[in-house]
């Protein structure tokens, strides 16, 4: 037991293993509750689209020395809006028009960083993370913004919730369904650019997706899944720096490695929807009432 505390302690000792759990800490809560929203709409797709479409406006920023926050805002900004104008002529589909954006965006960003001689490094860590080095100041920011997104969910989660399940129901009541579409784009691109220096550009994905689609086997209302999946997130991201610290892997790597055994794990043992715990229960021939429940309430709709 004392071994136990004092592994656990041992990282906390060094002031750079604090920030980076913190900044994991607020990462994994900030996309365990927005990737609820990304995965009920299935738009796991245009995550790791936003994902590589703030790309040029990150590596402009770093050629110019600006803000890397600002620059993948505006570059996330103008690439939906593109999207969206786009798609709104009807001869295209939204995942055409995002397949062709995003993937000219990240290959923009790829062309213009290239031209520099010290890129190398910097690639690295802004396609697979550095939270080793996240600096007071990016502690602050990330808590900002991060603040900034789940303020926005809390005051406009029945507007998000109508355009997410009843795109109908949404347009009879006035909602202009494609300003909170970009409304939602925009807070989803706030969420990966504070977890970019964490998991990186590449591994953000994993965790949008992964500890919300966990919390989706767990449960089907949605706010008790938005915990779950923040919880989730916060456990991937602490355990998986752990990992990282004493086994000498990549952090981003370790992170998401966690969150997807808990995934396996979920699905496998989960008591409503678990693949073995419903097979062992047809096998000893014992009802499973949990399950009908589960299957009645998930048919009929989501419940804030």
């Amino acid at each position: 037991m004392i071994n136990l505390a004092a592994a656990l302690a041992e990282p906390l000792q060094h002031g750079f293993m604090r920030n980076a759990f913190a900044a994991i800490i607020l990462v994994g809560l900030i996309c365990g509750v927005i990737g609820v929203f990304v995965i009920l709409r299935g738009l796991a797709f245009m995550g790791d689209a936003i994902a590589h479409a703030i790309f040029p406006g990150v590596v402009i920023s770093y050629v110019i020395g600006g803000s890397f926050l600002v620059g993948a805002i505006i570059a996330a900004m103008v690439v939906s809006l593109a999207v969206g104008v786009v798609t709104q002529s009807g001869l295209l589909r939204n995942d055409t028009a995002i397949g062709v954006f995003f993937v000219g965006a990240f290959a923009l960003g790829v062309a213009i960083i290239s031209t520099q001689r010290s890129y190398a490094r910097d690639v690295t860590s802004l396609l697979f993370g550095s939270i080793l080095g996240v600096s007071h100041q990016d502690l602050l920011l990330t808590a900002v913004v991060g603040g900034i997104v789940l303020l926005a969910i809390w005051l406009f989660r029945r507007e998000l919730v109508a355009i997410s399940f009843d795109r109908t129901f949404a347009r009879t009541h006035g909602l202009n369904l494609w300003g909170w579409d970009q409304f939602f784009l925009l807070l989803l691109a706030l969420t990966i650019v504070i977890s970019l220096q964490t998991v990186g550009n590449i591994l953000v994905l994993a965790m949008l997706v992964t500890p919300a689609a966990t919390a989706r086997m767990i449960t089907v209302r949605l706010a008790p899944m938005a915990a779950v999946s923040g919880l989730i997130g916060i456990a991937s991201g602490v355990c998986g720096l752990y990992a990282s610290y004493y086994l000498g892997v990549s952090s981003g790597a370790s992170i998401v490695l966690v969150a997807t055994a808990i995934f396996i794990v979920v699905f496998l043992f989960a008591p409503r929807s678990g693949a073995i715990t419903t097979r062992v229960a047809r096998r000893l021939h014992f009802p499973h009432p949990e399950r009908d429940t589960f299957r009645d309430e998930e048919t009929a709709g989501m419940q804030v």
